[in-house]
């Protein structure tokens, strides 16, 4: 399981070192794409095999199944970590989720998401206001 809050800054060659806590749990290869929320995601490969099986099971007929799936695997690069503990993000995920210098990176159970510093400030900000409003209505999930 992931979890926690790092700071890392992207080098001029769009490498950021991944934080040593979520190494191992990536493994040597995982998968890294777009996320929700103009971030990036990045699974595990057995995660990733479990998520596109799902994603294999939605309706070709359905309009945003389509469309979701094609944004979600488009955008989808396997990567590796170097010796020095860093990956390269290809240049339209960089863009994608602006990340330019400062970036968080942050564990979310069974992934891992890499943010602009800025734009997680921004959303953290705005979800401590409704923070209460969010777990009143996931009580039906026993949370």
């Amino acid at each position: 399981m992931f979890m926690g809050e790092f700071q890392h800054n992207l080098d001029a060659k769009g490498r950021i070192i991944v934080p040593a806590k979520f190494r191992d749990g990536l493994g040597e290869k995982f998968v890294l794409t777009r996320g929700l929320d103009q971030c990036l995601f990045a699974y595990p490969l057995e995660e990733w095999k479990v998520l596109e099986s799902k994603l294999k099971q939605l309706p070709l007929t359905k309009k945003d199944a389509r469309k979701f799936t094609r944004f979600f695997l488009s955008g989808a690069t396997e990567c590796e970590v170097d010796k020095q503990g860093r990956i390269s993000i290809p240049q339209s995920l960089r863009a994608y989720a602006n990340l330019t210098k400062a970036c968080t990176i942050i564990g979310v159970s069974n992934r891992i998401e890499i943010w602009d510093e800025a734009t997680w400030q921004a959303y953290v900000s705005e979800s401590e206001e409704s923070f209460a409003e969010i777990a009143e209505n996931l009580m039906d999930f026993d949370l």
